[in-house]
């Protein structure tokens, strides 16, 4: 089983507590699912992190031995995690309760349409999606 864990950099609150669900999960596989973090580094945020730089946010305070780390660069959220997932092969997305962002709201307010990650990943994939609140 693999499992693909979007996240934000530095971490959130809601990012750890995703990655808590997610460690959750692969105990519950015997401790042997793959663990994917994911982080999507925005090209309209100035910035730029590695896979280094996400490997030791999370293994800071967790214990995650073995997984994966990647980093993406692009505009939208859930079309990466989209592209990701597809390419990965994963069985299980874990995100979290989507917030939107200052970008998002203007969009929202501009165009009358906020993207849903979570609905858009429904809508395109077909694996199991955990949300975490």
């Amino acid at each position: 089983m693999e499992i693909l864990v979007p996240v934000r950099f530095p971490l959130t609150r809601n990012s750890r507590a995703t990655v808590e669900r997610a460690l959750e999960l692969r105990e519950g596989e015997g401790g042997v699912a793959d663990l994917v973090f994911l982080h999507v580094d925005l090209f309209q945020k100035e910035g730029e992190v590695t896979r280094k730089q996400l490997r030791r946010e999370i293994e800071r305070d967790f214990d995650a031995p073995d997984a994966s780390y990647v980093v993406r660069k692009g505009f939208l959220v859930e079309e990466t995690i989209l592209e990701v997932a597809a390419n990965q092969g994963v069985d299980v997305i874990v995100i979290g309760r989507t917030r939107s962002g200052k970008l998002r709201r203007a969009l929202r307010r501009l165009i009358g349409n906020d993207p849903d990650v979570e609905n858009f990943l429904r809508e395109n994939l077909d694996v199991r999606l955990e949300v975490v609140d």
